[in-house]
């Protein structure tokens, strides 16, 4: 970090020394994971500045966004839309925990086995170790599934103010009638808490610009599917997980500068990887920063991932949200529909997820698909089966990684997944 944010830290109320020894953490991690690869794209330079001032620059902007007025709503999920925050001049920040920390303080208060992700996310609010939780004016938590809506009734206890947003269970006409009402609902707590009434013209313009943002992550999943390919997995999962605290307007330049950056290596022939190495999709669970573990020791063996079928991926970004409607109502009908699209694993059936990942294999020419679980994540677990079944009837190669965010397991799983990489290098 190019300054020294302690005085800013403290008066968000972290606890210093432990929020010290974490970023120490992870700046070695991201040493040695990231810094590491060979041949990055030189337009990477910009999201390397980013994870090195994710807890410094990036929370003053925060802070100053605050003193001009603008709220800090901080989400768990693809399903909060971000439309409606910025149509108020709000700042969506994700809040995801993509590592264990204090899992002691977590565990006072959770079960053991409950889901990595939620457990981090308690150790990093009961730890005082997370600014983005500490600057956040309002925490909204969405009822997806039962270990979440769960813990939120904990969670709040930890937050300055907390809301919940119910989430429909079934693709029907009354589960979204149910969306639409909640999104009307946290519209109204929006321009309560901003002062400010959302409009047609504000909310086109949020719209539009979260449109851009993942009209670029299309446009970078699109370059992925060259031979060879022109930017590893890593990278490209790291510009999805900064998609959800960056800028957005900063974000869609700096990921638009990538993709011409590739198209130009693509021209040129130059890849990261040899074009012989086998191509993975990543399929299921979330990975939130700092969670690279898995893609770090896949693409260690000898092969290259090409997309991720994840809300931290082409789930959460696969959609764009109609502009066209002359009221607040209309696009808000538009920002439904679009989100209702979404086929995350809490819904049931949910056909359109297997539909996705095998789409997603053949659009990307992937070779096989690696099914990523977090332990107790219960829907994802459940529909690793069902995706097991489809991609074998179609030929398609599928290993289930089952894990959490220690690296007790990293051995076991760098074994099987030689294994298979092993296995598809044979076929």
């Amino acid at each position: 970090m190019s300054e020294d944010y302690h005085a800013m830290w403290k008066s968000l109320g972290l606890d210093l020394e432990a929020h010290d020894a974490l970023l120490n953490v992870l700046g070695q991690a991201y040493i040695d994971i990231y810094l590491a690869q060979k041949n990055r794209p030189e337009s990477m330079k910009y999201f390397d500045f980013v994870m090195s001032e994710v807890h410094g620059l990036r929370i003053k902007e925060l802070v100053d966004g605050q003193a001009q007025g603008r709220p800090i709503i901080g989400s768990f999920c693809v399903f909060v839309p971000e439309e409606l925050v910025l149509a108020v001049n709000g700042i969506l920040v994700g809040l995801c925990a993509g590592a264990e920390f204090a899992p002691e303080l977590a565990e006072q208060v959770l079960p053991r086995n409950l889901c990595a992700l939620i457990k981090g996310a308690f150790g990093f609010a009961m730890a005082k170790v997370c600014p983005y939780l500490a600057a956040a004016d309002l925490i909204v938590g969405e009822n997806t599934c039962d270990g979440k809506k769960k813990s939120y009734e904990i969670f709040q206890n930890h937050t300055k103010a907390f809301y919940a947003m119910d989430m429909p269970q079934t693709k029907s006409e009354h589960g979204k009638a149910l969306l639409k009402s909640e999104f009307q609902k946290f519209a109204r707590k929006l321009e309560a808490i901003s002062g400010r009434n959302i409009t047609v013209d504000n909310l086109r313009r949020g719209i539009e610009m979260v449109n851009a943002k993942r009209h670029a992550m299309y446009r970078l999943a699109q370059l992925r599917n060259s031979l060879p390919v022109p930017i590893s997995g890593l990278d490209a999962l790291l510009i999805n997980q900064i998609f959800f605290y960056d800028d957005p307007a900063r974000f869609t330049e700096s990921v638009n500068k990538v993709c011409d950056e590739l198209e130009q290596r693509i021209a040129h022939g130059d890849g990261v990887h040899n074009s012989s190495m086998p191509r993975i999709l990543m399929s299921g669970c979330p990975m939130a920063v700092p969670n690279w573990k898995l893609p770090a020791i896949v693409e260690s063996t000898g092969a290259v991932i090409v997309g991720e079928e994840s809300c931290v991926g082409e789930r959460g970004t696969q959609f764009s949200t109609a502009v066209d409607g002359n009221s607040v109502e209309s696009l808000l009908d538009n920002i439904v529909d679009r989100y209702f699209k979404v086929d995350c694993a809490i819904f049931t059936p949910n056909p359109t997820r297997l539909e996705h990942i095998l789409d997603m294999t053949n659009k990307y020419n992937a070779d096989g698909v690696i099914h990523y679980n977090l332990q107790f994540c219960g829907p994802y677990q459940v529909e690793s089966g069902p995706v097991e079944t489809a991609l074998k009837d179609a030929g398609i190669p599928l290993l289930r990684i089952d894990t959490d965010y220690s690296t007790q397991d990293t051995e076991q799983i760098r074994t099987r997944v030689e294994a298979f990489i092993e296995q598809i290098a044979k076929r």
